[in-house]
């Protein structure tokens, strides 16, 4: 037995969630599968390189004989069928309840990019989580209480944990800090699962960040081991897998294959998919050189043949492809930015349930009717497209590395509101708060890792911007200083300092940082 250890502080009720069995429960997850996890995370360093090396992928010879194959993935359960909207947040009180009354079909419960892994955060959303598995949860605040609506149908819940790479400092186990995935499925699944799977209503997961169909395989092993454990009938769970790296953009069919007994769908996670795409490529050469963040558009030939090739991909195998996020806010006091908003709302969500989406993302309750009305116009009493197998689809190594297509410039505008944009986001994951609301979007974790990667690539790639000046250290550190003054007015110096700072470093670093996230959890730790 694994020696597990709570190194974290008192949460409010955490004593019903840290409980011995739970921990326990935990600690033969991390015994069974932490060496295995970070073999993995090894294993990623190496394909990178020689990626970059090359400046080419490739879809694996070896696994051939999968994506010739004749199989699919299991029968989707009722509560999985229909996903035409589906809105995301982070587990604070407030937000599930939000997120339980808005309509949607599917609720992402966000463990992980939208939420900052502070320990009171870890562990009060596991508490929410078990509370609104029971649809018991409310809340009263000094302004309003809220509660759960009874004239609308509750979405299904989807729980995200972290990906593979972050730990979890606020147990030990065996000496070593704990693997955050593991931590965030072992006690949602140790209390939830047996409740849910008694009404058809789970464990359903969304897994983020994964680069291989091995990683894939360690998941499904996860799924196998903790269903024989507590006696839940194999398949039960369900896991809808985030197609965001570029590396699981050539291995699509095998990471269904390797969760086929327990998979429902990929997701087009379209902001990490883009910093992957840099991430990834940043030292290749100028052909993955990207011009601003805001000129690359789902139209952008190497995003729309990823996102053609996972439509493709899914309804071959009978699993769900699931859009990506739509993050505006309506704004109330400015009609008109919110109408120009709406509207590319509405063509974004128009293009997914044309090209054979099953349903896709919404950030915000009030975009919620506007996904829906798009997708009932295409679904109408059918309650998704896997029907549509798109047969006629083909894409191409070539086509999905084809970066240099993508129109538009580096410019000083979005040099500027890269570093603004990055700064607001880190200031507000520091302080606790991985949601943040930044300029009408609802931004995550994968805003200010495309606005800090982006920058790195200029630097190291001597890009000039429009006006012809080069993109180097002095002029980034010069722009964040503008920028960190004119914030200055709306961000106290106890978060603006340290994320200023944060960000400097993992955009000018010699050597990238990996993920932002791992420095800026040491600082919040």
């Amino acid at each position: 037995m694994s020696d597990v250890r709570v190194l974290g502080g008192e949460v409010e009720r955490g004593e019903e969630i840290l409980t011995p069995d739970a921990l326990a429960f935990v600690g033969g997850l991390h015994q069974a599968f932490a060496t295995r996890r970070d073999e993995l995370l090894r294993a990623r360093t190496t394909r990178r390189e020689e990626a970059s090396r090359t400046g080419k992928l490739d879809f694996l010879p070896e696994t051939q004989h999968v994506r010739d194959g004749d199989w699919r993935v299991a029968e989707a359960p009722a509560a999985l069928r229909d996903r035409r909207v589906e809105i995301t947040g982070p587990t604070e009180r407030k937000m599930t309840i939000n997120a339980l009354n808005s309509g949607a079909k599917v609720w992402l419960a966000d463990l992980e990019d939208a939420n900052t892994p502070h320990w009171a955060n870890v562990v009060s959303g596991q508490v929410n989580l078990a509370d609104s598995a029971r649809k018991n949860i409310s809340l009263t605040t000094a302004e309003k209480s809220y509660e759960l609506r009874t004239d609308v149908e509750h979405p299904t819940v989807v729980v995200r944990p972290r990906g593979w790479h972050l730990p979890e400092h606020g147990l030990e186990i065996d000496g070593a800090p704990a693997v955050g995935a593991l931590v965030d499925f072992g006690l949602h699944f140790f209390h939830n699962a047996a409740y849910l799977a008694e009404r058809g209503a789970g464990p359903f997961y969304y897994l983020p960040k994964m680069e291989s169909h091995l990683e894939a395989r360690l998941w499904n092993d996860v799924f196998t081991h903790a269903e024989r454990e507590l006696g839940i009938p194999h398949g039960t769970v369900r896991a809808t897998v985030l197609i965001e790296t570029i590396p699981a953009a050539f291995e699509m069919e095998e990471i269904l294959y390797e969760l086929r007994e327990h998979a429902s769908g990929l997701n087009a996670g379209r902001w990490d998919y883009l910093f992957s795409v840099i991430k990834y490529f940043r030292d290749a050469g100028s052909k993955f050189t990207l011009p601003d963040r805001n000129a690359v558009t789902m139209t952008a030939p190497f995003m729309r043949a990823y996102t053609e090739l996972l439509v493709r991909t899914c309804h071959k195998r009978g699993a769900f492809a699931i859009g990506g996020m739509a993050a505006f806010i309506p704004n109330r006091r400015d009609p008109e930015v919110t109408e120009q908003a709406l509207a590319k709302v509405r063509d974004d969500k128009t293009r997914e349930a044309g090209d054979g989406f099953d349903g896709s993302w919404v950030a915000h309750p009030g975009l919620v009717p506007v996904c829906r009305e798009i997708f009932d116009g295409v679904l109408g009493d059918k309650p998704n497209q896997l029907d549509r197998t798109r047969d006629e689809v083909s894409v191409t190594a070539e086509q999905l590395l084809d970066v240099a297509s993508t129109p538009g410039a580096a410019t000083e505008a979005g040099l500027r509101a890269a570093v603004d944009v990055g700064v607001r986001y880190i200031a507000s994951w520091l302080g606790g708060n991985g949601a943040a609301a930044i300029h009408n979007l609802m931004e995550d974790a994968a805003t200010a890792e495309i606005s800090r990667s982006q920058i790195w690539q200029w630097v190291n790639n001597g890009v000039e911007l429009d006006g012809g000046t080069k993109v180097t250290a002095e002029l980034v550190r010069e722009v964040l200083a503008e920028v960190r003054k004119e914030l200055s007015e709306v961000i106290g110096a106890d978060l603006l300092d340290p994320a200023a700072e944060l960000f400097e470093q993992v955009a000018l670093a010699e050597e990238f940082p990996d993920f932002l996230t791992l420095p800026a959890y040491e600082r919040i730790n």
